[in-house]
């Protein structure tokens, strides 16, 4: 559901900063095009480039384990994915990896969170989008939205109740079997957190956007600085903040969108409406959790921002709202963050 972006399109772009100079360690990064369809960096100090390129592959490998776990597209050798849950839809339950019953534990967590907002069964509607922008960016004379009647049926079977999981057994079944997975709003940024638990401290990793900081860049405990991109131009930034630990990500009108007589579509969609939202240009979320700033930042994007406010004080996260035209809104303590 979710941001699979160019380089040029990231939602939020990494900055070197300001830092004094390590003693005898020097900054490198790295850059992935094989995770999650999108671009991975991964930026560090090291003694020497070998020893850090050893850290960026070891993050790398970790996430790409999930990657090829929570893909929904593809089949790989050996192994249950979600795509194998969603082909065995009212079938037979699919003994699946710890990975994939932690990760729909949580989003049965987030659904119930957000009202609803995060729906990890929404797959039967967001497969017609997909296909639709598919099409639409192929041949965008002959680009076309879903057929209303589809999205509506799709929405007849977007219960996330018919996710039964079994942990004893290790396994998930899907009762409705038109129903279907799609776990784009949560995955990286999910997948993510558990990758930076498990990586040394002062890495800043960014999986599509979705920037995860492990520590700070040195002993002097210097932040990162990143740049939370303007929805209105591909190369420019609304703020650049400090970032130590924990996450920021944003979701974004200006993401893998395709374009209908003249109107742009994008990828967040209302599972209310099944249509994408309108309310917000983007959402930009800081918490200690890229999991749940993912799903926030799902949520926030298609709630009213004093319905925004209220999931916030509830997990302690911060927000930066930017409206259709622009106006830009904060909650309590966002401007903290805020370098320029």
């Amino acid at each position: 559901m979710k941001k699979r972006l160019l380089v040029l399109l990231l939602s939020v772009l990494l900055f070197a900063g300001c830092a004094p100079k390590f003693q005898r360690l020097k900054q490198y990064d790295a850059t992935f095009l094989t995770l999650f369809d999108t671009v991975t960096t991964i930026m560090g100090h090291a003694q020497s480039e070998e020893e850090f390129r050893e850290q960026a592959q070891a993050v790398h490998d970790a996430l790409l384990q999930y990657h090829e776990l929570f893909d929904i597209y593809h089949s790989y050798e050996g192994m249950n994915n979600l795509k194998t849950v969603n082909d065995q839809a009212g079938i037979a339950p699919v003994v699946v990896d710890q990975k994939i019953i932690d990760l729909l534990t949580d989003c049965q967590d987030y659904e119930t969170l957000t009202e609803g907002r995060v729906n990890v069964a929404m797959g039967s509607v967001l497969r017609l989008w997909h296909e639709a922008r598919t099409r639409g960016l192929d041949d965008p004379r002959s680009a076309a939205l879903p057929r209303k009647e589809a999205l509506e049926a799709g929405k007849a079977h977007m219960a996330l109740s018919s996710l039964v999981i079994d942990r004893e057994a290790s396994t998930v079944y899907l009762t409705d079997p038109e129903a279907s997975l799609d776990v784009g709003a949560v995955a990286k940024g999910w997948a993510l957190e558990r990758v930076a638990a498990q990586s040394p401290a002062g890495l800043l990793i960014s999986v599509g956007g979705n920037v995860r900081a492990t520590g700070p860049k040195d002993d002097a405990n210097t932040p990162w600085v990143i740049g939370v991109q303007d929805p209105k131009g591909v190369e420019s930034y609304l703020h650049t903040l400090y970032l130590t630990q924990g996450s920021v990500v944003t979701s974004g009108d200006y993401q893998r969108t395709f374009t209908v007589d003249g109107v742009a579509y994008h990828h967040i969609i209302d599972p209310d409406t099944a249509y994408p939202s309108r309310l917000w240009s983007s959402v930009t979320i800081s918490c200690e959790d890229s999991g749940l700033a993912d799903a926030l930042s799902t949520a926030l994007f298609l709630l009213p921002q004093e319905e925004g406010q209220k999931l916030l004080d509830k997990t302690g996260a911060k927000a930066m709202w930017v409206a259709v035209d622009g106006t830009i809104s904060y909650s309590p303590g966002f401007n903290e963050m805020i370098r320029t």
